[in-house]
């Protein structure tokens, strides 16, 4: 049986993330930039060992207000420090379990930026240099991030389950009505194209290749419960299995 690799972001205060863990394989736990507290972490880095799922960090741009989604103005000084005790704050919590975070993913605006900006990337690397070990990290395709930490640091590229692409590699923006896929038949339908063809249909229609790993499904999407079990169901039909370590 073949494996597919889903991964979700939690603790960021969403209702369902008692519902989504036992279906994933791994999860990104907001650490207090966009979302998060204390709390939350102790108790989502819990759920995730109960329910052995891949623990990962997820710093943002310390913004709360706009839930790490959009750029802020912050000297590359400051947010070097604030990706710095984002990801001890939840890396301690998970050793102080016995656990060891398996990856780190950045967040929202954070991640795209990476993807197309060398300031920030270069920053988001120095920032995770700092720490002795370095997990893996979770990165776009055709990224800049990728380009620059390929020496470095063990990477995993990932591709979006629930979000339509423009064809150089860039998410469609959240602003236009198409950008998210909420449909859970067309999910899985873009899904298993990535995953059986290692193709992206853009939503001009062309195709473009990728290779990836592991694929994200938002927690915050509408109905991401129903739709993680309809792919369950439906690569289950196709003996393949949502892996679970």
């Amino acid at each position: 049986m073949e494996n597919i690799h889903i991964n979700c972001d939690l603790g960021e205060g969403g209702k369902y993330d008692s519902e989504l863990m036992p279906l994933i394989s791994a999860c990104n736990i907001a650490c207090g930039g966009h979302a998060g507290t204390v709390k939350t972490m102790k108790e989502t880095v819990k759920f995730a060992i109960e329910n052995k799922v891949e623990i990962g960090a997820h710093p943002a741009y310390p913004d709360k207000e706009n839930f790490g989604r959009k750029p802020i103005k912050i000297s590359p000084e400051e947010l070097k420090r604030s990706i710095i005790a984002q990801v001890l704050s939840l890396k301690q919590i998970v050793e102080a379990e016995g656990a060891k975070l398996n990856h780190i993913k950045p967040h929202g605006a954070l991640y795209n930026e990476a993807a197309k900006d060398e300031k920030i990337a270069k920053i988001i690397l120095e920032s995770l240099a700092e720490f002795d070990e370095k997990p893996p990290l979770f990165v776009p395709p055709n990224s800049v991030i990728s380009a620059l930490a390929k020496d470095e640091f063990p990477l995993i590229f990932e591709a979006f389950a629930d979000r339509n692409y423009n064809e150089n590699y860039r998410l469609v923006s959240r602003i236009k009505s198409n950008a998210l896929i909420l449909e859970k038949e067309a999910v899985f339908k873009h899904l298993f194209l990535m995953f059986s063809e290692g193709k992206i249909r853009c939503e001009n229609g062309l195709e473009i290749n990728v290779k990836a790993q592991t694929f994200c499904l938002h927690s915050d999407t509408p109905d991401s419960v129903k739709i993680l079990k309809y792919l369950h169901q439906k690569f289950g039909e196709k003996n393949i299995k949502i892996k679970n370590t």
